[in-house]
Order: C-alpha cells, then sequence, then structure tokens
C-alpha cells in the first residue's frame, strides 16, 4: 500500500497579535464564510471587515495570552493521534492543515508530497459538516488535486462529519460528567450546549447540513449521558447584519436565568480544541452575561483537546476509513439532489428572493464603507472627493 498519512483539517488562528489582521483577512476572503454575488467584491469586503475587526479582535486575543493556543493544540492532537495508531499497529504520519492560517493546507500537502505518501485519510476536526468549515478545506483540497498531477496518485478518502462516531460521544459525555460532579448541586445543573453559528442563508438557500447535525449530536450527546437534566442548544459568534440560526447563546442564557435556572453546565459543542470562541467568549463575555442575569454557577465543560478518550475515537475514525470504500472530494454531496458541492445560490436580476437579500447586504457593505472612511480619513470616496 506504501506510505500512509492522515491530514487533519482545522480552521487556524494568529499565533500573536500582528498576526491577527492577516489572519482575519484570510478568513473572510473565503467566499464560503462570506458569500457573495461576485468574486471582484471578495477582496474588498476581506479588506474591510478585517480592518474593522483588527483592534477588538487584538484585545480579545490579548486576553488569552496574545495568541491562539490552536496550532499548538493541534499539533498535539495531532502527536498523540499517529502514537495511538502506531501502538494499534498502523504506521502513519499525521500532518496538520489549517485554512487561515500557519501551517497552511498548501504546506501540508507540499510535506505529503515530500513524503512519498501513497494512502491519505483527511480528517476535519469538525464533529458536524458545514460548507465554511470542512467544505471550505475539502473544496481548496480539490482544487489542488486537480491542479497536480502528483497528487492525483495519492488514494486518498474523506472523512464528511463524524458526530455520530459512538467514541466522540462517550467522549463528550464523560467530559459533561466531570464537569457536572463540580458544581454546587448536580441535580439541579442545566446542560447548555453552544455551537459555532452559521448565517440561515446557508441553510434555507445552500442546503447546509450543520444546523441538522448539531441539532442530532446534541440529542446523541444527552442519550449517551443518560441523566435526566434539561438542556439548551444555542449558536454563538454570529456577525454582521444578517439573520443567524437561532436561539442565540447570550439571549438564551439570559432567558434560563430569567426563569429560574441557577446552575449552568456550558458545552463547547462544535469545537474539539480550546480557542478565542471557548477562552475568551465563552468563558469570560458569556460567564459575565450569565452571571449578571442569576446564574450562580458557570461551570463550563472543557474541550476536547488531546483527551485520551477522544484521541482514541479519532483512531477508530482513521482505522474504519482505511478499511471502507474510499470517499472522494465529489462524493460530500449537497443534500438537495443532483446538486454536488453545497453551490452558492444563483445570482438572478430583478425581485427574486436572492436579489432581495443581496440588496439588503450590499447596502450594509455601503454603510461599512462610509463609516470607515470617515474612521480611518482613506479609501475611494476620499480620493474622489466625496468626503
Amino acid at each position: 500500500m506504501g506510505r500512509v498519512g492522515v491530514l487533519l483539517l482545522n480552521l487556524g488562528g494568529p499565533d500573536k497579535l500582528e498576526d491577527v489582521r492577516p489572519f482575519l483577512y484570510n478568513l473572510f476572503a473565503d467566499p464560503e464564510i462570506i458569500r457573495l454575488p461576485s468574486p471582484l467584491l471578495q477582496a474588498p469586503l476581506a479588506w474591510l471587515i478585517s480592518t474593522l475587526r483588527a483592534k477588538k479582535s487584538q484585545e480579545n486575543y490579548q486576553k488569552i495570552g496574545g495568541g491562539s493556543p490552536l496550532r499548538r493544540i493541534t499539533e498535539a492532537q495531532a502527536q498523540a493521534l499517529q502514537q495511538q495508531l502506531q501502538q494499534e499497529g498502523q504506521e502513519v504520519k499525521v500532518y496538520v492543515a489549517m485554512r487561515y492560517w500557519h501551517p497552511f493546507t498548501e504546506a501540508a500537502i507540499g510535506h505529503i508530497k515530500r513524503d512519498k505518501i501513497a494512502q491519505l485519510v483527511i480528517l476535519p476536526l469538525y464533529p458536524q459538516f458545514s460548507i465554511s468549515t470542512s467544505g471550505s478545506s475539502f473544496r481548496l483540497l480539490e482544487r489542488l488535486w486537480n491542479a497536480d498531477p502528483e497528487l492525483q496518485k495519492i488514494q486518498y478518502t474523506v472523512v464528511p462529519s463524524w458526530y455520530k462516531h459512538g467514541g466522540y460521544l462517550q467522549a463528550m459525555a464523560d467530559l459533561i460528567e466531570r464537569t457536572i460532579a463540580q458544581v454546587s448541586h448536580p441535580s439541579q445543573a442545566h446542560i447548555f450546549f453552544s455551537a459555532h453559528g452559521v448565517p440561515v442563508s446557508y441553510v434555507e438557500e445552500a442546503g447546509d447540513p450543520y444546523q441538522q447535525e448539531i441539532e442530532d449530536c446534541a440529542a446523541l450527546i444527552m442519550k449517551r449521558l443518560n441523566r435526566p437534566h434539561a438542556y439548551t442548544l444555542a449558536y454563538q459568534s454570529r456577525v454582521g447584519p444578517v439573520e443567524w440560526l437561532q436561539p442565540y447563546t447570550d439571549e438564551a442564557m439570559e432567558r434560563l436565568a430569567h426563569n429560574g435556572v441557577k446552575e449552568l453546565v456550558v458545552v463547547p459543542i462544535s469545537f474539539v480544541s480550546e480557542h478565542i470562541e471557548t477562552l475568551e467568549e465563552i468563558d469570560m463575555e458569556y460567564r459575565e452575561l450569565a452571571e449578571a442575569a442569576g446564574i450562580e454557577t458557570f461551570a463550563r465543560v472543557p474541550a476536547p483537546d488531546a483527551d485520551p478518550a477522544f484521541i482514541q475515537a479519532l483512531a477508530d475514525l482513521v482505522l474504519k476509513a482505511l478499511n471502507e470504500p474510499p470517499i472522494s472530494f465529489s462524493d460530500t454531496m449537497h443534500p438537495q439532489p443532483n446538486l454536488k458541492h453545497y453551490p452558492q445560490s444563483p445570482w438572478a436580476w430583478g425581485l427574486t428572493p436572492s436579489a432581495e437579500v443581496w440588496n439588503g447586504r450590499l447596502a450594509m457593505l455601503g454603510l461599512v464603507s462610509v463609516l470607515l472612511e470617515l474612521w480611518l480619513g482613506q479609501g475611494p470616496l476620499h480620493a474622489v472627493g466625496l468626503l
């Protein structure tokens, strides 16, 4: 079979404060993150957003040590996975590919080619599939494969999503169980799943299965936990003027507090590594909000990181993928019939639903542009004397 490799896919994060703005630019320049009717708009909008958000994001990263721990944790997961697979008799080399910061996907592919890998398992560190996470990385990898005859010699398989895997569910249930045991009144704890949100248009227009997979995952974890606790699923990290999946985490926490909940056990369900959205957004912003609303105990379940049970689950996924028929990039189908690669909604002129949505988005873009020029004192409107 030749040499076997495993490619772990993740988002990436800025290693230091000066990395924040270029990281944000890379993130928002991805058409799977912000879906625009013309690719010509992508780079200017990415520049606008990264410029507007850089200072605030730097402040948030400063609160957690001046950079993201995501690279360090993901590389620790890769090392632990490689050791676990070797203990089970499978000689592999595990690589890390980040989508928006170092080590970039292209660099990881270069190492794979250099090491003459013959068989490759591509495993996203996102349990649930979304066009903006696993889907974006798959599309980039497909472009690299199509352009490189050397890559086309590698027998690869992808794992689109794996939130139903029993080992993963048990690892999450164990982490929740240990956290419940630490609160003041375990029997009164309300379990609160917080997932990264996506715009509603991803689900309704592009057919993203993410919402359904998140809902299924929370229910399966609760079944595995086998406790009578009530639970809530909500979505965090929304940005911009468009509608995102609801309920929103902040509003749901306040509603629970208003209804008399005092013990909250918060589970970052869509995250398998500690990073800015767990360490700052949940642990600081949402904790402060919840306590101000009347929550007396705010206990956060840790992300799996390199937890042995979680690493074992990843190893099982790799071994299963090696022993089953390969899944290609083109097999990661859009849920709707005859539509591959979760396409963007077609652009059409006239009073179509798509046009209505984009009229609002472009109007907001124009407003942001004006505000940005007023703030920075430079830009195209200044150049032509309009400001």
